[in-house]
């Protein structure tokens, strides 16, 4: 079987500690995959080597059956691998419209100097409100991204991982720090948006987890302890017993279905 995004054999470690021990993750086109586990448990370090800011010590990453385990970041993002981080990663002074329409310039290898003029580019501009209105953020426009609210920076720092045109979203932590009814947004935004797309999300809310993804792995202590489809993974005694306790884990895992 072939995998849009698949890791082999990864092993990973800092100045000698190691954190990783063979990771071998399939994801078919189109799933939504959720990675969890315990802090430190290594899985913002596996995101790190998937999208390129880490070269694994052994093993190899693929993109659509291709090794790219040593290409750089922004080679894998124009092939097809966008990812948002756990901390907004936005510049605070560029209205809302400014920072994506700065991603979609990126993403057409178009760079700002005094001949070019942005604001005559019919169909930069079109791609920019396409997003602006697949976000929500239609009456932000003219918002600097630091004066928005923080769940709308969030949504704009998936504009600006949409505005990629990723084949693969991957996602740490969309939802950390947010209240209930900002999550809920968020979520819904999530998945609108990610329809038809391949989605792998980390996680440490287990009903968002349970809300967008399709099968999930888990990682303890640098390995994969369980991976499979939701329902498989939320009755395995193994993972009941090593994420929280059997009785507290039952209760966090209730289903969403």
């Amino acid at each position: 079987m072939t995998f849009i995004l698949e890791t082999q054999s990864i092993f990973h470690d800092f100045k000698g500690l190691e954190v990783l021990f063979d990771i071998n993750l399939g994801i078919q086109e189109g799933e939504r995959h959720a990675v969890i586990g315990p802090n430190g448990a290594g899985k913002t370090t596996l995101f790190n080597l998937i999208t390129g800011k880490y070269r694994p010590t052994r093993g190899a990453v693929f993109l659509d059956g291709k090794e790219i385990t040593s290409r750089p970041i922004p080679w894998r993002a124009r092939n097809g691998l966008a990812r948002s981080f756990q901390i907004t990663n936005l510049f605070p002074r560029l209205t809302v419209f400014q920072s994506l329409r700065t991603a979609v310039l990126s993403r057409r290898g178009i760079r700002l100097n005094p001949i070019v003029n942005v604001g005559r580019m019919k169909d930069v501009n079109e791609e920019v409100e396409s997003l602006l209105e697949r976000i929500g953020l239609e009456d932000q426009r003219d918002v600097p991204a630091g004066m928005l609210a923080y769940g709308q920076q969030r949504a704009l720092e998936i504009g600006l991982t949409l505005a990629l045109r990723p084949r693969v979203m991957l996602l740490d932590e969309p939802t950390a720090g947010m209240s209930t009814d900002e999550t809920r947004e968020v979520v819904e935004l999530i998945r609108r948006v990610t329809e038809g797309m391949t989605l792998v999300i980390i996680e440490h809310d287990m009903e968002v987890v349970f809300d967008l993804a399709e099968r999930i792995t888990v990682l303890h202590y640098g390995r994969i302890l369980a991976s499979g489809p939701k329902e498989s993974i939320r009755e395995d005694p193994r993972v009941k017993e090593a994420y929280l306790g059997e009785e507290d884990f039952a209760c966090t895992f209730k289903s969403t279905d």
